[in-house]
């Protein structure tokens, strides 16, 4: 048996696109909301001295609505009361009541110790068992401390369970139904199941009480240290602004609070002077990247205004008609309009807002699912149609709103009336829609009522 090995060379051509560093940060930059874009050029200028970054606040008012202006004194318009306020932890608020309200005593160290165990809801997480052990204090000194604790505000810290916890903020409430603390207390699980009949019958109360105790109850929060979560509220940037004058749309990119970078041509032409080979390739390098930031920030802007007015092109009917409708769209619309890729497009509506008249939006708000119903024509002939997620959404919201609450409509019979409008979905989604609406079940929205 022969064996025969050949070699010969071959040439092959192969285009594909290298991921070089520069393309990565500037896919990033595109992805980037103004803090994030801030952040980014400011680690830029920190590495080079031809980089100056600053943040222009100068509001374009003629591209905004007249009852618009800035006036100083004025608490929407000052950018000074813009700036979050600080807030303290829930572990400095209880802390900062115990030593203002109690004597520096054994007890009080407990009450502290106790407190270091809050979570962030403002539970305890420790049992008084293990307490005990670990402050070697006797039970009673333990049990005292938890009461004190417990006293402190916001009502319900210090709680143990979700049952303790309404409880006690039941019991500091003046406006409290004389039985809901009883009822909290001693039949909390046929409470929460909603098996209402049997408390009727054990406590000598009406269907009509238990409700009115149930309205009283949903009032108060499970997480009283929710509050505390080191949180602070955000000015919204908005990057786009929509105008609309006579039926038509224009849109138009907002420098106000957008970073921008300058050149710094006094140092430049300095250190252009000094006779070092490293030098002047270090300051022709730095100059390259000023120069290729510059290009990546209008790029980016341009892209983001691109997208924005195809959208906007799409959903028009939202902003001139007072129902603000939603048509279906989806990334791949907008990105065949465009001729870019869809990844180029959901880059460009991450955590982007874009403002109106009637409000601030986020741009993934114009993008929804889209679902095929059947309306027939004077032909009797089905043709299919197709309607978003959100006009879905509100049919189901209408439907909730109109119904008997003695007798709520199940996921069944929703879906039974969508059906009747042409909207042929499934008992599931008509439950997966209503729990992203916060929409309790029909059992839940039951009320009992004379």
């Amino acid at each position: 048996m022969n064996f025969e090995q050949s070699f010969s060379q071959q040439q092959n051509q192969v285009q594909k696109m290298a991921m070089t560093q520069q393309l990565q940060q500037s896919i990033q930059m595109l992805q980037y909301n103004q803090e994030d874009l801030l952040a980014f050029l400011n680690q830029k200028a920190l590495g080079n001295p031809l980089i100056e970054v600053s943040v222009p606040q100068e509001r374009l008012i003629e591209h905004f609505p007249t009852t618009i202006a800035y006036n100083p004194d004025d608490d929407e318009t000052n950018y000074m009361n813009q700036i979050p306020d600080t807030y303290l932890s829930l572990f400095e608020y209880v802390t900062e009541q115990i030593h203002l309200t109690m004597r520096d005593t054994r007890l009080r160290e407990l009450v502290i110790w106790l407190s270091e165990y809050l979570d962030t809801n403002g539970y305890l997480t420790i049992s008084l068992h293990d307490a005990e052990k670990l402050t070697n204090a006797q039970p009673l000194q333990i049990l005292d401390a938890l009461v004190l604790l417990q006293q402190l505000e916001p009502a319900g810290v210090g709680a143990r369970n979700l049952q303790e916890c309404l409880m006690l903020q039941t019991e500091r409430h003046e406006d409290a139904p004389n039985m809901a603390y009883i009822i909290l207390e001693e039949e909390f699980e046929l409470f929460t199941t909603r098996k209402w009949k049997e408390i009727t019958r054990k406590l000598d109360i009406s269907l009509n009480e238990i409700q009115l105790i149930s309205d009283f109850i949903q009032t108060l929060t499970p997480y009283p240290g929710a509050l505390f979560n080191g949180e602070t509220d955000q000015f919204l940037k908005p990057d786009l602004f929509v105008e609309v004058e006579l039926n038509e749309l224009k849109v138009i990119s907002i420098k106000s609070g957008l970073p921008v970078i300058s050149f710094q041509t006094a140092y430049f032409e300095d250190m252009m002077k000094v006779k070092d080979k490293d030098v002047t390739h270090f300051i022709k390098e730095k100059q390259a990247e000023y120069e290729w930031l510059q290009r990546s920030l209008t790029q980016r802007g341009d892209t983001i205004l691109r997208v924005g007015t195809a959208i906007v092109k799409k959903q028009k009917e939202f902003f001139i008609l007072p129902e603000h409708p939603i048509q279906p769209l989806i990334l791949k619309d907008i990105a065949a309009e465009l001729d870019i890729h869809e990844s180029t497009v959901s880059r460009s509506i991450n955590d982007k807002y874009l403002e109106t008249t009637f409000g601030i939006f986020e741009l993934k708000h114009f993008f929804t699912n889209a679902l095929t119903t059947k309306t027939t024509n004077d032909s009797d002939q089905n043709q299919p149609d197709l309607v978003s997620t959100n006009e879905v959404k509100k049919k189901l919201t209408r439907f909730i709103d109109a119904e008997n609450k003695q007798k709520p409509l199940s996921d069944q019979k929703l879906a039974e009336l969508l059906s009747k409008e042409g909207i042929e979905i499934s008992r599931r989604t008509v439950a997966k829609y209503r729990e992203s609406l916060f929409i309790p079940t029909s059992l839940k929205r039951k009320r009992f009522e004379a």
